[in-house]
């Protein structure tokens, strides 16, 4: 039998390396569905080996050497990286006080090893499993400046290097912090009303449990005993208290505030919200953006390709210029340093990790980096109106009657005792505003989607539904239709979402054209619209029209949809990219769309999309100055015009630029 296993990652570099102890123990037929998460630090399998634990410690220290493996929750020993750097930095000043020839040489060789320690093991380690990467090359450059007599020049090399590597680690940090408040979330043990401990995992539908002041709620539920303030800022960044009482539902994750209460569980552990968005987060990086993917791919090759230029350039330089091997060694040195693609490698993935980090501060939750990508290349934006622009709270605005043979707590009555039946959200409204009124028995039930239901009282055929399922053209949210004659029509009042005008009026700035595509009827559907501001909408919608639709609008746009994860999956699905409003507990918000907003809040999809762009402007920017920058000293040094000073400012200098540049994604 497959069981779950999960370790933790330590000295990960990038989501490149990430990627390559994936696949490695991917080739491993005895271990399924394998994740490396860079996000999170974390390795996730399963296998029916029992204890796997020195099995993937092998083939991870065989593909990443300084990589280290631990079982979660064990401390492993602190990176010394730094501490290394202040004492060679130390060595280097020492060396030029002293005058002492001896002790200066004894001081600078002692600064090279200090520097070059890790990425010598790294490099010797890589070279063992026949491959090649830029910690060989930062070592072949170093010590071969060094041989040269360019001591200095080859300290520069190792040291901006190693204090780019310590940079970059921050940097992600930084980044892996922002998303840290969404990994808090996982909730370890619930305690039972008997006051007992179990772990939160095995919690059961309709098990009682007790939430003391200060305590995450461990799984969705209902509050059957008490009533208390809950802060629900993990789940929607509002920090404002909500006050809940019995019969209010409460989404794992929050914290009770007040006094104690006792829920009854409504979904398990592994299908409450917490452990929802808990999972989401650790996957959010496994979908790569094309240009990271890119990047990924060419690192493969670059490093073995860039060696052999660099040999070849030493060996037949002397032929084209007329220099001594000397100098021609010192240019194709000079070369490998100025080739090193850290700045590229290092500056895209961290973009995207750094945007993703960005999203989720700002309570944006994004499934993967290709989705941060595919928001910038959109045009279009589809609204589903019900609970996306509006909120959704209907209320009974007023009932026209247009048969006078029926009275208003009659044809109540009538709607009420089939509406009993429905699920429809507008049923729930009826039920909520007409509770006292006892109910027809009836027969014959149907719900047609998107259109309305029908039932017999008696031997009375009714009809309750959208003014086209009742034909006729009169104004209204739903009629009733008995024996195929209309008797009335009730309007509801649906409360517009606030700020829903200036967001749509900001998304027609970035150029990106606003659509409603709806189910619900057209006098009502024109009304909203006329107010946010959006000309184009189509109505009376059922949910395989609002599909079709969507799939024509594809044909010539690049789209994303936005619902509310409840009867919009189809479309969630089918769109370029397809962002959920809220609803976080639902399945079908979790699982069809690309990007959940968890606050509910339209403003959302603005921080998003400014997210995006910035991202993308930032990677655009950082791609030109590398590129540009190697370029310039690349040809220089062919021509003897660059020295290693200058190489290591394009290769670890352009780096440290890219990396602090990135870092911008993270200030709002």
């Amino acid at each position: 039998m497959l069981k779950n296993y999960k370790y933790n990652i330590n000295n990960l570099d990038c989501a490149n390396c990430a990627k390559k102890i994936e696949k490695e123990i991917a080739k491993d037929k005895r271990f399924n569905e394998v994740i490396v998460n860079f996000n999170t630090l974390t390795l996730t399998f399963k296998t029916e080996v029992n204890d796997p634990f020195s099995i993937i410690k092998n083939i991870v220290k065989k593909v990443e050497p300084g990589v280290i493996i631990t079982k979660i929750g064990e401390e492993i020993n602190k990176d010394y990286e730094i501490y290394r750097l202040i004492l060679s930095i130390i060595f280097i000043i020492l060396s030029f006080i002293f005058t002492n020839k001896t002790i200066k040489e004894i001081l600078i060789l002692g600064s090279y090893a200090l520097l070059l320690y890790k990425t010598l093991i790294n490099a010797f380690k890589k070279l063992k499993s026949k491959r090649i990467d830029e910690n060989m090359l930062i070592c072949i450059s170093a010590i071969g400046a060094y041989l040269l007599n360019q001591h200095m020049e080859g300290l520069m090399v190792v040291m901006l290097y190693v204090i780019g590597k310590i940079l970059e680690n921050k940097a992600i940090n930084k980044s892996r912090s922002e998303i840290k408040d969404l990994l808090d979330l996982k909730i370890d043990y619930a305690t039972l009303k008997d006051g007992s401990k179990i772990k939160a995992e095995e919690l059961k539908i309709n098990d009682v449990v007790l939430v003391k002041q200060g305590d995450k709620v461990p799984a969705d539920g209902i509050i059957i005993k008490g009533n208390t303030l809950i802060d629900e800022s993990s789940l929607t960044g509002e920090s404002n208290l909500k006050k809940v009482e019995v019969n209010d539902q409460v989404l794992s994750g929050v914290i009770n505030k007040g006094d104690i209460i006792e829920v009854k569980v409504k979904h398990d552990y592994y299908n409450s919200a917490a452990y929802k968005i808990f999972e989401l987060t650790i996957e959010a990086t496994n979908n790569k953006a094309k240009t990271e993917t890119m990047v990924s791919k060419i690192a493969g090759f670059y490093t073995p390709i860039v060696l052999l230029i660099a040999i070849l350039l030493g060996i037949f330089l002397p032929f084209i210029f007329n220099i001594t091997y000397s100098e021609s060694l010192y240019r194709a040195l000079t070369f490998l340093v100025i080739s090193c693609p850290c700045a590229i490698a290092i500056s895209v993935p961290l973009s995207y990790f750094a945007g993703i980090g960005a999203s989720s501060k700002a309570k944006v939750l994004i499934k993967g980096s290709n989705f941060l990508d595919n928001l910038t290349k959109c045009d279009t934006i589809v609204f589903d109106k019900t609970g996306t622009l509006t909120t959704g709270s209907f209320k009974i605005k007023n009932i026209n009657i247009y048969n006078k043979d029926y009275q208003k707590e009659e044809i109540y009555k009538i709607i009420i005792s089939g509406e009993a039946y429905s699920n429809h959200p507008i049923a729930h409204v009826l039920l909520n505003e007409i509770n006292d009124i006892k109910k027809y028995k009836i027969k014959d039930f149907k719900e047609i989607p998107g259109k309305g239901i029908t039932y017999k009282i008696g031997k009375k055929e009714i009809k309750v539904g959208s003014n086209s399922f009742n034909n006729t053209n009169k104004v209204g949210n739903i009629f009733l239709s008995i024996d195929n004659k209309l008797i009335a029509g009730i309007n509801f009042s649906d409360n517009i979402k606030e700020n829903v005008k200036e967001v749509i009026a900001n998304l027609e700035k970035k150029k990106i054209k606003p659509i409603i595509l709806t189910g619900d009827n057209r006098s009502f559907t024109k009304i909203v619209a006329d107010k946010i501001g959006i000309s184009e909408y189509e109505c009376e919608l059922l949910p395989e029209d609002k599909y079709q639709k969507l799939k024509e609008l594809k044909q010539n746009h690049k789209v994303i949809f936005v619902g509310d994860g409840i009867n919009d999956a189809p479309s969630l699905a089918l769109a370029d990219v397809g962002i959920s409003m809220g609803e976080i507990g639902t399945n079908s918000a979790t699982e069809a769309s690309d990007i959940i907003i968890m606050n509910d809040n339209l403003e959302g999809i603005i921080n998003v999309l400014d997210i995006a762009f910035k991202t993308k402007k930032i990677i655009i920017m950082n791609l030109i100055m590398a590129l540009s920058i190697k370029v310039l000293i690349l040809i220089l040094s062919m021509f003897g015009l660059a020295n290693m000073i200058m190489a290591v400012f394009a290769d670890t200098g352009v780096t440290l630029i890219t990396i602090l540049n990135t870092l911008r994604i993270l200030k709002r």
